[in-house]
């Protein structure tokens, strides 16, 4: 009788655990819904520039992102446009991806500095 309710009770917390894994997963994608939605609405055509590298995942990555949530941007890959590179080599910290967001420079792809960028009063 012991070994049912010791099994039931291991089922229950297996049970709890995966519904707050479920939860979790729902609220960041939906947390990326929004901040998706704010950014599209935020942006407009030249806003978002995006160096690259024809090799690196983050820039895949934010490229993916930037797609999939209509997002506006141009971007350019340092092996294929020599401009490209040389705006990139001319940084103070040449790395891809980087963003050029309303001319603020952002090191990396984080969808919630892009938008606080993109908020930010124009000066």
């Amino acid at each position: 009788m012991a070994v049912d309710a010791t099994r039931r009770s291991l089922a229950g917390l297996v049970l709890l655990v995966g519904a707050i894994a479920v939860a979790t997963q729902w609220l960041g994608d939906r947390a990326q819904e929004r901040l998706g939605e704010q950014m599209a609405a935020a942006a407009r055509a030249g806003d978002i520039r995006m160096i690259s590298s024809l090799t690196c995942p983050y820039c895949t990555e934010a490229r993916l992102w930037f797609e999939r949530h209509g997002v506006p941007f141009d971007e350019c890959f340092v092996e294929r446009d020599t401009a490209c590179e040389a705006e990139l080599d001319a940084l103070p910290k040449p790395a891809t991806p980087t963003l050029i967001v309303r001319g603020q420079v952002q090191t990396g792809f984080d969808a919630a500095r892009v938008l606080k960028a993109l908020q930010a009063p124009q000066t």
